[in-house]
């Protein structure tokens, strides 16, 4: 690897995981000691306790509305938004398909189209891929972007024929799923919404609002086959660009006699009018594919764009002429955004543990998917705490690190058909007293800046080390926090583990516990979790390392 490509690596990391990256420069609070070891050369002594760990049945929905499809924010504080198109099958977790719902609004009221007499000639959807990612190796591998360059004579440049040089370069996306042969392409569908997507009523705000939402006309289809592209024309006379397609995939609609009718033959009236009238005229957009087993991919919601290219009536001196210009309709912002979420996985393995759930002793295998899918629960047990207590009465021993290591599965997941790497960070919550998940901090820590761990995933291991050193301790040595302003005892409390990472600023400041990447995290992976005999050396287990004074 060169170093170019190490650094646009690194940076990229730096981008994705945030503020976790930048523990490694300031120790989080739930893992000092942990810096004085190198790996699992740590000195003293190491003890190890069984660990609660089960499935947790998120009833395949999630939030996925535009409240939750934040990836981050720029330097700018623009909004990075997130959302995921395609569908795949495999044997573990069943299928899984992500379609996608938007609002469009008109780009001012009353829109006059210019002139007289409008008449549509095409409309083009364009689908682009999360920001900043075309130079990113992450999702582009450097050797894999094409670039072709023709020519052409009779380019329309205000209307006349032009001799162009026309460039190309095309992008592999990163796909979650299968690759290659026949399962490169899938049909994409653009259906006309029916339904009015009230952004305040709660059952438009999940990944499961599909049951909701009905959908009239198809407006067009299109085969994506993987690739999206980015395309320059250059007038060859003097080198002028006069066209630039940024990248992505470009769609042409069949139905232009929808546009026709539904918004040309409108001018004046009062389904233009103003935003409320023509979201409830116009309702919005369904983004869909066809197949049911290909793969998964992101795009960017906020980038979207419909644009509807017409000619209208022209009179200058006397002279009638049409010229072609196009209206870019408005598919960001205050538009509701809700990406919608499909599930067959009744007798697959996944459906089956959730099902069979025991949150009292654990489950032998522990099934976590992004996008709604299942979750894992792990709780230190009572009696645990009660003998690392003892062990720091009697001995005076201090703790110097804990951590909870959990195994991926060796035998049933492995998904050679994916670029996916399982190289993500997961979210730890907690669970009230009813058995939901509390969003309203992070686990054992009321300071969202103190509460995130770094966890990694040791590809040489095949496990994740959850770091719980300040938890442990604090535990222990009944360390007491200020709950409504009352100091209470610190609760032991289960950890919820779910795909993803929190997101934040272009500087790394989290934005809050409620805003993850879970809603569009295309990873699902199977860890290895209780052994009722324990005998097995990859069982989920709480490693605790102390020591005690000479």
């Amino acid at each position: 690897m060169t170093h170019n490509l190490k650094r646009t690596f690194a940076m990229l990391l730096l981008a994705i995981f945030g503020s976790t990256i930048l523990y490694n420069c300031e120790p989080d609070p739930d893992s000092l000691g942990e810096q004085l070891f190198n790996d699992d050369a740590a000195q003293g002594n190491e003890i190890a306790y069984p660990v609660i760990a089960y499935n947790y049945n998120n009833n395949d929905s999630i939030r996925s509305d535009a409240a939750r499809l934040i990836s981050g924010l720029s330097e700018t504080g623009a909004v990075s938004t997130v959302g995921v198109l395609g569908a795949f099958t495999e044997s573990q977790f069943g299928m899984q398909r992500a379609s996608y719902v938007t609002q469009l609004r008109m780009p001012v009221d009353n829109y006059d189209f210019n002139g007289a007499n409008p008449k549509v000639d095409s409309v083009v959807l364009v689908v682009r891929p999360p920001a900043n990612t075309a130079s990113n190796t992450y999702f582009f591998e450097s050797d894999s972007i094409k670039t072709n360059t023709f020519e052409k004579s009779d380019f329309p440049v205000d209307g006349v024929a032009t001799a162009v040089s026309i460039e190309k370069k095309t992008y592999p996306v990163r796909k979650y799923g299968k690759i290659g042969g026949a399962s490169k392409s899938m049909k994409i569908n653009v259906h006309e919404v029916t339904t009015f997507l009230d952004s305040n009523d709660d059952k438009f705000k999940r990944s499961n609002a599909g049951t909701s939402i009905s959908t009239g006309e198809l407006l067009g289809s299109g085969v994506f086959d993987g690739n999206i592209n980015s395309i320059s024309v250059t007038k060859k006379s003097d080198n002028s660009v006069v066209f630039t397609g940024n990248l992505g995939f470009r769609m042409k609609l069949s139905n232009t006699n929808f546009f026709q009718t539904h918004i040309l033959d409108k001018k004046g009236k009062p389904e233009l009018q103003d935003a409320s009238n023509f979201i409830r005229y116009f309702k919005g957009i369904k983004i869909s594919v066809d197949e049911t087993d290909r793969y998964l991919y992101q795009f960017s919601p906020n980038d979207l764009q419909l644009i509807m290219y017409y000619k209208y009536d022209k009179t200058e001196n006397g002279n009638t002429t049409r010229p072609q210009t196009n209206l870019a309709f408005n598919l960001g912002g205050a538009s509701a955004h809700i990406g919608l979420y499909e599930y067959n996985n009744a007798g697959t393995p996944a459906a089956n543990a959730v099902a069979a759930s025991n949150s009292s002793v654990g489950d032998e295998k522990l099934y976590i998917q992004g996008m709604g899918g299942p979750s894992v629960v792990m709780k230190i047990k009572d009696e645990t705490i009660a003998d690392l207590r003892k062990i720091y009465v009697e001995k005076k021993a201090g703790i110097l690190s804990a951590k909870i290591r959990v195994y991926v599965d060796p035998l049933s997941w492995k998904n050679t058909n994916s670029t996916e790497d399982r190289r993500f960070s997961i979210l730890t919550n907690t669970l009230n007293s009813n058995g939901t998940i509390d969003f309203s901090k992070l686990a054992y820590t009321s300071d969202l800046s103190t509460g995130l761990g770094l966890y990694n995933y040791n590809k040489d291991k095949d496990y994740y080390d959850i770091i719980v050193t300040k938890t442990i301790k604090d535990l222990v040595e009944e360390k007491k926090e200020t709950v409504n302003g009352q100091d209470v005892p610190i609760v032991n409390k289960p950890l919820v583990i779910g795909a993803g990472t929190f997101a934040a600023n272009a500087t790394g400041t989290l934005l809050g516990v409620r805003n993850t990447t879970r809603a569009f995290d295309m990873n699902r992976i199977i860890l290895t979790g209780i052994d009722k005999a324990n005998t097995n050396p990859k069982r989920i287990q709480l490693l605790v390392t102390y020591a005690t004074k000479k």
